[in-house]
C-alpha cells in the first residue's frame, strides 16, 4: 500500500519538471518571441516521448488488472468527495488563470512564474503533507483543505471589491500559488480509500471509478460556471467555489478510517 509520505516525496521530484517547463515559458515568451504554436508542439513531442517510453517499460511480472466500472455502496463517502473535489479543481482550473488575464491583464510569462513559484514551494510541501497525513489522519488533512480553500475562493473572486488594484492583484496571486499547493491534497483521498478498501483489489478500480466521476463533474461545473461569469460576473464563481468548499468539509467530518 503506497504511503503518504511516499506519495508526497514523488510529487515532490514531479515538480521538478513542472519548475523547469514554467521556467521555460517565462524566459521564451518574455525574451525569445515564444507563441503558443510552437509551446504546443514543444509539448507534443514530449507527449510523445512519454508515451513511447511507457510503452517500453517492462512488467517485474504479470498482473491483471480488473478493469469494471462499478460502484460499490461502502464507497459512496469517497465517490462524494471526488464529485467535489472534480467540481471545485474545474473553477481553479478554468477560471483562475482566466481572472488573472482577463481581470488582471496578467501576460503569459506571469502564469508561468505562479506556476514556477508553486512547483518550488511543492518541492517542501508536498513531502511536508504526506507526513502530515500520516501523523494527523485523512479527515484532519481534509476539513483543513476545506476551510483554507474557502478563504482562497473569497480572496480570488472579492479581493477586487476590497483592496485596491494592485493589492487584490497580489492576493489573487498568493491565492493561486495556494491553491496549486491544495490540489495536492488529493493524496488524502487515495490513501483514505486504501484504509477503507473491503478488498485490495477495489483500490485501482475505484479510484478510476473516483477520476471518471471527478470528470464528469468537472465538465458540468466548467459550462455551469461559464454561464454563471457572463451572468453575474467572474466573483459570484468563486462564490460558487466557497460553497463547495463549505459542503466538501462538513462531508470531510464524516471520514472514518481502520
Amino acid at each position: 500500500m503506497a504511503r503518504p509520505v511516499g506519495l508526497g516525496q514523488f510529487s515532490a521530484v514531479a515538480n521538478m519538471s513542472a519548475i523547469l517547463g514554467s521556467l521555460a515559458i517565462f524566459f521564451g515568451f518574455k525574451y525569445f518571441n515564444l507563441n503558443f504554436r510552437v509551446s504546443y508542439a514543444v509539448a507534443f513531442l514530449a507527449f510523445l516521448t512519454v508515451a513511447i517510453l511507457i510503452f517500453m517499460m517492462q512488467k517485474d511480472r504479470p498482473y491483471a488488472a480488473k478493469t469494471k466500472f462499478k460502484l460499490r455502496k461502502e464507497y459512496k463517502l469517497f465517490y462524494w468527495l471526488n464529485i467535489l473535489y472534480g467540481t471545485r479543481k474545474q473553477i481553479f482550473l478554468t477560471f483562475a488563470p482566466w481572472v488573472l488575464v482577463t481581470v488582471f491583464r496578467q501576460k503569459t510569462q506571469v502564469l508561468a512564474i505562479l506556476l514556477a513559484i508553486g512547483g518550488v514551494v511543492g518541492i517542501f510541501f508536498k513531502p511536508m503533507l504526506g507526513k502530515a497525513i500520516d501523523k494527523l489522519g485523512e479527515r484532519f488533512i481534509l476539513t483543513a483543505e476545506a476551510v483554507i480553500l474557502v478563504f482562497v475562493c473569497i480572496g480570488y473572486g472579492f479581493a477586487r471589491e476590497v483592496f485596491a488594484e494592485t493589492a487584490a492583484m497580489f492576493i489573487a496571486f498568493v491565492c493561486y500559488v495556494i491553491d496549486q499547493m491544495l490540489m495536492s491534497v488529493s493524496m488524502a483521498r487515495a490513501t483514505y480509500l486504501q484504509k477503507i478498501a473491503v478488498v485490495p483489489e477495489d483500490v485501482a478500480q475505484t479510484l478510476t471509478m473516483g477520476v471518471t466521476i471527478d470528470h464528469i463533474f468537472s465538465i458540468s461545473v466548467a459550462i455551469f460556471g461559464g454561464f454563471v461569469w457572463i451572468k453575474w460576473g467572474y466573483q459570484y464563481v468563486f462564490l460558487l467555489g466557497a460553497i463547495i468548499a463549505v459542503i466538501n468539509f462538513f462531508s470531510a467530518l464524516r471520514v472514518r478510517t481502520r
